[in-house]
């Protein structure tokens, strides 16, 4: 079975809107671990239907290198991103495992990504899951 580390800070409304897609799409198929910056992200995640989840800086450093696939938005790989949700640590853990990381281009920091389109959630949700996924678990 493939493990996902869903990966969410703040709210978690991303986290959770990734996990439900994930669930409709894979059912149990899949082992899904929310790991949230926070606890109101990573109880989010499991209302939305993670199999397990955990919070915080050491969850995450630990979690992400037993994944066989690191998902979120884009600011989880930035230091002090998300209000300082993100920890140095934290972004560091994610970009330095060796797993494949499918990042969604969305962010509430001062930060222009060239070349992308805007497109809301729903549409990149269903993008990463109806074909980035296929296409990086088919790889793993």
């Amino acid at each position: 079975m493939k493990r996902i580390c869903v990966i969410d800070g703040q709210g978690g409304g991303i986290g959770a809107t990734l996990i439900k897609y994930l669930k409709e799409a894979y059912g149990e198929s899949i082992e899904l671990i929310g790991l949230g910056t926070n606890a109101i992200a990573t109880a989010q995640m499991l209302k939305a239907g993670a199999n397990r989840g955990a919070s915080g800086e050491n969850a995450i450093a630990q979690t992400v290198v037993t994944a066989d696939l690191v998902v979120g938005p884009i600011s989880i790989s930035w230091a002090n991103a998300m209000l300082g949700e993100v920890t140095p640590k934290m972004a560091e853990a994610v970009m330095s495992c060796p797993v494949p990381k499918i990042l969604l281009p969305l962010t509430q920091e001062p930060v222009v990504l060239v070349g992308l389109e805007s497109e809301p959630l729903p549409h990149l949700v269903q993008r990463v899951v109806n074909e980035k996924i296929k296409e990086v678990l088919a790889d793993v």
